[in-house]
């Protein structure tokens, strides 16, 4: 980390408001580029509560809420930050409320700069990380991996949004493998009584603390820098972060906060994420005409509910062991729509051959989710991979509805495993869209960064 006191620079701690990452002189109208994974300090704002009336404060993050739930959780207090994070078009009205929220004492600064320790805990999973500020890095750098692409119309509304309230809102979410001193500093520091604690209507428990002594952030700061983080959610984010901090070095503003951006940096390896899968629906293809054209390249097997299933196979919990106890010997997919269900494996090796290209890595090449969309939906099927076309749910009570509102077929996938994830980002490959999903997701509300004073 970097800061400049009134003893001349110090490489171990960033300022309160204005933190400027580790590296040389940029060029003409270049941005800084970090020297490794930085994770700096920030003066989060915070909802001045605790407990349940913290937690009726909170949201989901955005691109998870539908209409529905966003008309809820804003009736439900005049407060929550839904108001910030999803203003419809009306983005200075949510610059304006931000405003009035600090001016007003509804968000508190805190007054030292601090690395927040963040544990979430829900059906006796932990996930354990940290909340800063993460310097911006090109990934072609190799120091913050994308596993995805991005989206040219959420990254806009993120953008404006930002330029509007001048904050980041959200945090990103990353992964890296440490086990280093910062994941003993975190273990340590848990066994403590939290700042913040609140359990959210999702059934996590929330629990946060301040890390604002110098020597142990420079500790933390001095274990990171090695390090390299792939993002597990928060792409658009994060291209939102670049551009934002494109264009304020290209108005001359110089080195500031927009050089860095919200972020939850959790060790995958020590207290990580849980990893689930994103269904597929497709709403054209009647399921007997996708098990007919898939049979002539995989190995088709009917399945028959077990005794034992609670009965409605929109449940799905039977359909998904019967996945995973196929997925462990090679690529497997069921395809049901919720009255008939098939298990697909065994893909014709001439089909993936074919279908696979031949200048990807080996690690993008034996994803499930790349077979199930290059082979089977593009190939075998013959239909085209766009969002009109393929439909994305996060459970198979989604997925199995919607094919059955359509006449089509749902799609159900193995969770791609992380280090499957991380291998394809540190090969600098993106996987297809909508591919994995981990839980549980850093909660909206909990701190917010203000860019400005």
């Amino acid at each position: 980390m970097v800061n400049t006191d009134a003893h001349g620079p110090n490489p171990g701690v960033p300022p309160a408001s204005d933190p400027v990452p580790p590296a040389a002189a940029p060029g003409p109208a270049s941005v800084p580029e970090p020297a490794g994974l930085v994770l700096a300090p920030i003066r989060a704002a915070r909802f001045d509560v605790d407990g349940a009336a913290l937690a009726a404060r909170t949201s989901p993050p955005y691109d998870i809420i539908d209409e529905a739930e966003r008309a809820r959780l804003w009736a439900s207090d005049e407060h929550n930050v839904v108001r910030l994070i999803l203003p419809g078009d009306d983005y200075p009205a949510a610059a304006a409320t931000l405003r009035d929220w600090l001016a007003s004492g509804v968000l508190r600064r805190d007054e030292r700069p601090a690395v927040y320790i963040c544990e979430e805990e829900q059906d006796g999973h932990v996930q354990r990380g940290l909340i800063g500020a993460v310097a911006l890095a090109d990934p072609a750098a190799g120091i913050i991996l994308p596993h995805e692409n991005t989206m040219a119309g959420p990254v806009a509304d993120r953008l404006a949004l930002t330029q509007a309230t001048e904050a980041n809102l959200e945090p990103i979410f990353l992964l890296y493998a440490g086990g280093g001193q910062t994941s003993r500093l975190v273990a340590t520091v848990v066994t403590t009584t939290p700042t913040v604690e609140t359990t959210t209507d999702d059934g996590v428990t929330h629990r946060l603390w301040l890390v604002d002594d110098p020597a142990t952030l420079d500790t933390v700061a001095a274990d990171l820098l090695p390090r390299r983080a792939v993002i597990a959610d928060g792409h658009h984010r994060y291209a939102t972060y670049r551009q934002y901090q494109a264009q304020r070095h290209a108005a001359g503003d110089g080195p500031g906060p927009w050089d860095f951006g919200l972020a939850f940096l959790v060790d995958a390896t020590v207290s990580g994420p849980r990893v689930h899968a994103i269904h597929r629906s497709i709403g054209a293809l009647p399921l007997a005409e996708a098990v007919r054209r898939a049979s002539a390249a995989f190995t088709v097997h009917p399945l028959t509910a077990p005794p034992t299933a609670s009965g409605a196979t929109a449940d799905g919990d039977w359909l998904l062991a019967e996945l995973a106890a196929a997925g462990r010997h090679g690529p497997a997919f069921v395809l049901t729509d919720g009255a008939a269900s098939h298990l697909l494996i065994a893909p014709d090796p001439a089909l993936l051959a074919r279908s696979l290209p031949a200048d990807r890595s080996e690690a993008f090449r034996r994803l499930d989710v790349t077979i199930a969309h290059l082979a089977l939906i593009v190939d075998v099927w013959g239909l085209p991979d766009t969002v009109d076309v393929v439909d994305y749910h996060h459970d198979v009570p989604a997925a199995i509805a919607a094919a059955s509102a359509s006449g089509g077929t749902a799609l159900l996938l193995n969770p791609t495993p992380v280090e499957d994830v991380t291998a394809v980002a540190q090969a600098g490959e993106r996987m297809p869209r909508k591919s994995t999903l981990f839980t549980p997701k850093p909660r909206t509300g909990l701190l917010l960064r203000p860019l400005v004073s």
